[in-house]
């Protein structure tokens, strides 16, 4: 368990919503509490809802919910569950990604440029038309078997110069 912990930068850490120690990989600033993370979430689904210049009265009864209970997603009184977040995506036209990379952008690069540019090129790649993805996944495909052949190719090389030292 220890080799995993430490392959996936697992961290031992409190966060008041849990009784007990967990482990989380730690973000660009430290980790954030479970409690930080839900106002992300409710900041980003507040401006989503803003640019389509919907009032939370306006966007409740389109997903099913009083203007009150809503307003508990968007003070992060209320924790959301994924089906509820898949329905926000349907309503106000986002990605599942956009939010998420709003509450945790570590988890798509070790930097915070490098998780900036993985995020926009997965942004990128959605908007293209469906041949031109298909296209591009063969190319990437086949750019990922170089890349394997080559870092295999490295660490073959590694290992006959360490046996000779």
């Amino acid at each position: 368990m220890d080799a995993y912990k430490n392959k996936m930068g697992l961290v031992e850490t409190i966060d008041p919503e849990i009784d007990k120690p967990v482990f989380r990989r730690p973000g660009f600033e430290d980790i954030k509490t479970l409690g930080e993370i839900d106002e992300r979430i409710a900041a980003f689904i507040r401006k989503a809802r803003e640019d389509k210049d919907l009032t939370r009265a306006e966007l409740a009864p389109l997903l099913g919910l009083s203007m009150q209970v809503y307003g508990r997603y968007e003070r992060a009184f209320s924790k959301m569950h994924v089906t509820r977040m898949i329905h926000l995506c349907e309503i106000l036209g986002f990605m599942p990604m956009d939010m998420l990379f709003s509450a945790a952008p570590h988890l798509w690069g070790r930097t915070p440029e490098e998780a900036r540019d993985t995020m926009e090129l997965a942004q990128q790649v959605v908007s293209l038309p469906h041949g031109t993805k298909r296209d591009l996944l063969a190319l990437v495909k086949k750019m990922v078997a170089l890349e394997r052949a080559a870092d295999g190719a490295a660490g073959e090389m590694q290992k006959g110069e360490e046996g000779r030292v």
